[in-house]
C-alpha cells in the first residue's frame, strides 16, 4: 500500500478558477460572477504568458495554487505532469501545415507542441533543477500520473507535485481524442503525516468490485466536466470536497486504484 499526505490542491477550469471556487460548487452549487476567461500563470513573465497555449497555462496555474496551498517552493518540488492528450490544437495546426505548407511551420508553435512542454515551462519559470516527469497513458493518464507519484515518494522524496490537464481538441483529431475546454488540477503530496490534512492510501488490483464497474452518478464537478479528456481527476477532487472515505479509479486496461481517504 502506498500512503501519502495532501498538503495542497490547485484548480482551474472554465467557469470555476480555483479550488475555493470548486468546493463551493460542489458544496452550494454556487459559481462565481464574471470568472476570468483564461488562466493566467504568474509564475510566466508577461510575454511568456501570451504565448503559452492553454494547456501549459492551466497546468502552471493550478501548479502554483497547490504549491502555495501547500506553502512550498516550488523550485524544492519534483514534478509530475499528466495529460491525455497533451496540446491537440497545435497538434492539428502542425499536422494541417505540413498537408499544405510544411515551410511555414511555426518553430514557437513547434516547441509548445511537444508532451513535456507544460513541464517544461514549470521548471523554467520555478528554477526548478529537480526531476520532472511527463506521462501519458490515454484514458488512464491521470491514474497513472497519481501512481507515479506516489512511487516516487515510496522512492525516497520527501514531497512530489502532481499536475493534471487536458484542454481542446481541434480538426480531425477531435473527432478520435474528443476534449473541450480547460481543465487543470495539482497535487502536493507528501510523506510527512500531519494532522488536520486529508491523507491518501492506494492499494493496485488486477480487477475491482463488481459493483464498481456499474454506472454510477455523476458528481457536481463531473457533470461540468465529463468533456474534458482530464474528467478522470474529478471524482477525486469530489471525495475530497465531499468527505468520502474511498473511491475506485481505472488504472489500465486490467489495473485499478483503490483510494482510501482520511480526512482529518
Amino acid at each position: 500500500m502506498l500512503e501519502a499526505t495532501l498538503e495542497g490542491v490547485g484548480f482551474w477550469a472554465n467557469g470555476l478558477p480555483d479550488w475555493d471556487s470548486a468546493c463551493a460548487w460542489m458544496r452550494k452549487g454556487e459559481r462565481p460572477q464574471d470568472p476570468p476567461a483564461r488562466p493566467s500563470p504568474q509564475l510566466l513573465a508577461a510575454n511568456e504568458r501570451r504565448r503559452a497555449p492553454g494547456t501549459v497555462a492551466v497546468a502552471l496555474e493550478a501548479a502554483l495554487a497547490a504549491c502555495e496551498a501547500a506553502d512550498r517552493a516550488p523550485a524544492s518540488l519534483p514534478s509530475v505532469f499528466t495529460s491525455t492528450h497533451g496540446e491537440l490544437t497545435i497538434t492539428d495546426y502542425m499536422c494541417a501545415t505540413l498537408a499544405t505548407d510544411p515551410a511555414a511551420i511555426s518553430p514557437i508553435r513547434f516547441h509548445n507542441s511537444v508532451h513535456n512542454a507544460a513541464a517544461g515551462y514549470w521548471t523554467i519559470g520555478a528554477g526548478a533543477h529537480v526531476s520532472a516527469t511527463a506521462i501519458s497513458a490515454g484514458h488512464d493518464s491521470f491514474a497513472q500520473g497519481l501512481l507515479e507519484a506516489m512511487v516516487q515518494l515510496q522512492a525516497g522524496e520527501e514531497a512530489v507535485l502532481l499536475v493534471a490537464y487536458d484542454g481542446n481538441a481541434s480538426g480531425p483529431a477531435a473527432e478520435v481524442s474528443p476534449s473541450s475546454g480547460l481543465l487543470g488540477a495539482a497535487f502536493v503530496l507528501s510523506r510527512s503525516p500531519c494532522d488536520g490534512l486529508p491523507g491518501l492510501q492506494l492499494k493496485l488490483h488486477d480487477a475491482a468490485p463488481s459493483a464498481i464497474l456499474r454506472d454510477v452518478p455523476q458528481g457536481p464537478l463531473t457533470q461540468l466536466f465529463a468533456d474534458n479528456a482530464m474528467h478522470p481527476v474529478l471524482p477525486l477532487l469530489e471525495a475530497l470536497a465531499m468527505d468520502q472515505d474511498m473511491l475506485w479509479m481505472r488504472a489500465g486496461a486490467q489495473q485499478w486504484l483503490e483510494i482510501g481517504i482520511r480526512h482529518d
